[in-house]
């Protein structure tokens, strides 16, 4: 699950979920990255547990996989945001 987090554009597409549901689409434009991109990054963090996607029509729509996740993300981000 760590591993999955660990990259710095895998926290940016959980940080922007963590405001609730996004399909690609709106991640890709969000994040100023292409489609392909997006999908993969959200591949690594559906395998790792973090991330759930519902298909509707033809779109992927991400959420956090529960809430104990938005707390891990919350968590991490105040703490890299501390002077050490």
């Amino acid at each position: 699950m760590f591993r999955s987090a660990g990259d710095e554009q895998r926290l940016r597409l959980l940080e922007f979920l963590t405001e609730g549901e996004w399909c690609v689409t709106e991640l890709a434009q969000a994040t100023e990255a292409n489609l392909s991109t997006v999908s993969q990054r959200l591949s690594v963090l559906r395998t790792g547990g973090l991330v759930v996607r519902r298909r509707e029509g033809k779109h992927a729509w991400y959420r956090l996989a529960d809430e104990h996740v938005a707390d891990l993300i919350s968590n991490a981000l105040a703490h890299a945001g501390e002077n050490h």
